[in-house]
């Protein structure tokens, strides 16, 4: 075998830190140690496809699960617990090595090393909070399990907190404001979840401190759910207005403190808990990566701060249409790395961030590696190609968005039919028997008991 590339491993502050040192090797051979970084919907997904018998497949992830990020708002207010959503890595299969390491800068100095013959890094992303002031210390994320149990226990201590007595009702009202910054899929999907806690287990538990009650969703973009179409944004609209939850769009948030926001030409705005949801960032190792081709994109977002002096640049890896990293200084392909999901976009065809392409990312680069076994790495592999299937939004109520223009025109639907279609689709996409048998069985417990309020 020619020369190996080396993933390098060094503990610092007893914190696993993942170290990256590339010398790539000019052949393949036809089997041998595939690397994954992350376990995310790309790195999980073609851990699970690639054939064992023909790899040996090493996974490398800070966390040593996998999240099914659609259904994470549900933990959040007790309609779902945790471990339905969750899917262990280790327990998948004996057949891989897992490390739980995290992935964040290049660096010679090393105290381990680990060799591979393919690398593939599905490293993910991060939430962008656009260097605005007080969102990483005081803002609620909805990326991971940990962060959905914050914030469930935040929403219960609100209430817990505004039932004393000897408070002022201005007191009151403002705990009782929950605020959510972002009006894409995320935003509406987690305020949908939270005002179907609210109104049908908080208000039986809390009679008296409805009527203290607000939700308020902010969004720098003139509409809500600009990636859907138009209708379906008025339709779930005007289903949040019914509901009392105050939508403001085309608002600025200028900074963050402890118990309230600033939001621009609006002045202070208390609050009792915040989730934001505006948008991802890359990962750090992804900004420092040397002789990689990097896609910069500027988001929405922030060109509405370039007045603050603020300037936020999406860095992804960039491939080619096979999922090679692209080498910075031949401008051609690296033979044995590969990135896919968040972290990464291809040449001339950016598609959106989202679980979707990712699965279908992790599919395509497992049948491809697992044809190699057979017709050897030379192989000339077609290109990938994503295959639109549509998307999906719950709004509460029982009530959801399914817009599928992309495969019929008119596969465009809101209501609640559309809310089952939601259902049992995310429970069909559930990775185990395990957890199919999970989430219809919480789905039960609580229509019939309510959500857990337990706070712990």
């Amino acid at each position: 075998m020619s020369n190996k590339t080396l993933i390098r491993l060094a503990i610092c502050h007893n914190k696993y830190i993942l170290i990256l040192f590339l010398s790539f090797c000019e052949t393949l051979t036809t089997s041998g140690r595939i690397v994954i970084l992350g376990s995310g919907w790309a790195g999980f997904k073609l851990m699970r496809e690639l054939n064992k018998e023909d790899y040996n497949v090493s996974v490398v992830s800070p966390r040593n699960y996998f999240v099914f990020t659609p259904l994470l708002a549900s933990t959040s207010v007790g309609t779902l617990e945790f471990r339905c959503i969750t899917e262990p890595v280790r327990g998948y299969s004996k057949d891989i090595d897992f490390m739980q390491a995290r992935c964040d800068r290049i660096d010679i100095g090393t105290k381990f090393t680990l060799d591979y013959d393919k690398l593939v890094i599905g490293v993910g992303s991060y939430s962008n909070t656009f260097g605005i002031p007080g969102v990483k210390e005081y803002g609620h994320f909805l990326k991971d399990v940990n962060d959905a149990r914050r914030i469930r226990k935040r929403v219960i201590e609100c209430f817990e907190y505004a039932s004393q007595s000897g408070l002022t009702s201005k007191q009151k009202e403002d705990r009782l404001h929950f605020v959510v910054v972002g009006g894409g899929p995320t935003g509406i999907e987690f305020s949908a979840e939270l005002y179907d806690f609210i109104a049908s287990d908080m208000s039986r538990l809390y009679p008296d401190l409805m009527s203290k009650t607000r939700m308020t969703l902010y969004d720098v973009a003139p509409h809500i759910l600009g990636s859907f179409d138009t209708n379906l944004s008025d339709y779930a609209h005007k289903k949040f207005n019914r509901k009392g939850i105050q939508i403001k769009t085309q608002r600025h948030v200028e900074k963050v403190e402890s118990d309230h926001l600033v939001i621009r030409d609006e002045g202070n705005v208390p609050y009792g808990l915040l989730v934001w949801s505006t948008g991802l960032m890359q990962n750090p190792l992804v900004k420092s990566l040397e002789n990689v081709v990097m896609d910069t994109k500027k988001q929405r977002f922030e060109l509405d701060l370039i007045s603050t002096g603020l300037l936020i640049i999406l860095f992804r890896i960039l491939t080619d249409s096979k999922l090679r990293v692209i080498d910075e200084t031949t401008q051609q392909p690296y033979p044995n790395v590969y990135a896919l999901g968040d972290c990464a976009t291809i040449k001339d065809n950016d598609l959106p961030a989202t679980a979707q392409v990712a699965t279908q990312k992790a599919i395509y680069l497992s049948k491809v590696f697992n044809k190699m076994v057979v017709h050897g790495s030379d192989m000339e592999a077609n290109c990938f190609e994503f295959k639109n299937r549509g998307m999906m939004a719950y709004i509460g109520s029982s009530e959801a968005l399914v817009d599928m223009s992309s495969v019929h025109q008119l596969a465009k639907k809101s209501g609640h039919l559309p809310w089952l279609l939601w259902r049992s689709a995310y429970f069909s996409m559930s990775m185990s028997l395990r957890n199919r048998m999970l989430i219809p069985y919480h789905w039960f417990l609580t229509w019939c008991f309510g959500r857990d309020i337990s706070r712990f």
